[in-house]
């Protein structure tokens, strides 16, 4: 019987692995003199910088869909693990085939049908019924479509041109067993679990679900659905938030609200670590009197103030809470999801043993005119519309409604540009960014 584990995988209990190791303090510091951080300068330094924090475990294969593999996945057994027929027909060697045809084979007893293979072997010259997935008795190479045949109680009649191994599935013409199904990292996905399965895995190696914190910062929130004062608005940052780690494979932690003041950051902040392995937090990132998640981190000597050439975004507050990771992504909503799905996804995916992925995105025709001044990366809410890409009408971040309206982001390049109607652009549709 085939081992239940990948066999390049020692059988253990959980809590005899070792943990992951914890983050250098220093992981998120740019070179010295770095002041405006390009895109993808930004990302290859989170890339360089963050490696898994997640434990692994073992979990049956019913169980592990959506799950990150913490080890390569390898067949136990071939597929198929034996030569088996295409199709309902007969089966027969082919050297029995003689003269130019129509052919003529006598018909031996039985058949052969999936589960139940044939007991012997086929006599030389004669033709067996056999049905599609039978295993392949000795004696047949060839199989003939039964629609391709005329019967008679004693034999079978066909026309020539059936080529030699017509109609049977060789065994491990997929795969062998051995072979690579699946490398550590992969997240598994429902049709993965047909592939492992047949593979012969009952159980796989995966990595715990990354628990992320959202905090959002500001007196001014209130939970959505909530009254509102003077002065106040509905936190819509936390529900998106949330909902993105969802899709993202991760396990939310929801630290609420937490007011504009130092003591009460801190106390959330503090509540996320001994909860979470990564955190989340929205407002409070820049450098302003208020802004007090990148004051706690200055004060605690693990702040790193990143000024990002993009736009929406521009300040994202980094570091270390305890041993956590913190993101500190802007308060504005649009700034809040591009930043995340462009940040903080796959530094996420990173902690989380997943690769870091970045969105491929694709070049179609703008459906748009716009001059763009060099300097910063711009990202538009954009969808497709007859194989243009449309923008939002407004570009300002505070415009939430076109959060609804987009159904991806447009990318426009660092440097400058002038683009006219059917000009290529990037578009990039949620699903890039796992939407």
């Amino acid at each position: 019987m085939p081992p239940l584990h990948d066999e390049a995988v020692p059988q253990q209990r959980d809590e005899a692995a070792p943990p992951p190791p914890p983050l250098r303090d220093d992981c998120f510091a740019l070179p010295p003199g770095v002041d405006w951080t390009p895109v993808d300068t930004a990302l290859a330094h989170l890339e360089a910088s963050l490696h898994p924090v997640t434990a692994g475990q073992d979990l049956p294969l019913a169980e592990a869909a959506g799950r990150i593999l913490a080890a390569d996945a390898r067949a136990h057994l071939s597929n198929p693990p034996a030569a088996n027929a295409a199709v309902d027909g007969y089966g027969f060697a082919h050297a029995a085939l003689t003269g130019a045809g129509p052919h003529r084979l006598p018909l031996a007893p039985g058949r052969a049908a999936a589960g139940v293979p044939y007991p012997g072997a086929v006599p030389e010259g004669t033709g067996l019924r056999i049905l599609t997935g039978a295993v392949i008795p000795p004696g047949v190479d060839t199989i003939v479509l039964q629609e391709d045949c005329l019967r008679s109680a004693e034999d079978i009649r066909f026309a020539k041109g059936l080529r030699p191994g017509a109609n049977i599935r060789r065994a491990g013409e997929d795969f062998a067993a051995g072979d690579l199904l699946l490398p550590a990292g992969a997240r598994v996905s429902p049709r993965d679990l047909a592939l492992l399965a047949a593979g012969g895995l009952g159980r796989l190696r995966v990595r715990a679900p990354l628990r992320v914190g959202v905090l959002s910062t500001g007196d001014e929130l209130v939970d959505p659905g909530a009254p509102a004062a003077r002065g106040q608005i509905p936190d819509a940052n936390r529900p998106m938030l949330l909902a993105m780690l969802r899709a993202w494979g991760m396990e939310p932690v929801d630290l609420g609200r937490a007011g504009d003041s130092a003591q009460a950051v801190e106390a959330a902040l503090g509540r996320g670590a001994a909860q979470a392995s990564a955190i989340l937090t929205t407002g409070g990132a820049s450098a302003g009197d208020e802004d007090h998640v990148s004051a706690a981190l200055r004060r605690a000597g693990r702040l790193q103030l990143w000024r990002i050439a993009v736009k929406p975004g521009r300040p994202l507050a980094l570091g270390l809470w305890d041993g956590v990771p913190v993101f500190g992504l802007p308060g504005n909503p649009v700034a809040a999801l591009v930043t995340a799905a462009v940040f903080a996804r796959p530094a996420l995916l990173a902690l989380a043993g997943a690769p870091f992925a970045t969105p491929r995105g694709m070049l179609l025709p703008a459906a748009f005119s716009k001059r763009k001044k060099p300097g910063r990366r711009e990202y538009l809410r954009a969808r497709l519309r007859d194989g243009a890409v449309e923008v939002f009408a407004s570009e300002g971040s505070g415009r939430i409604s076109g959060l609804s309206w987009a159904e991806g982001l447009c990318e426009l390049p660092d440097a400058a540009a002038d683009i006219a109607p059917g000009d290529p652009v990037r578009y990039i549709p949620w699903a890039e960014f796992g939407l």
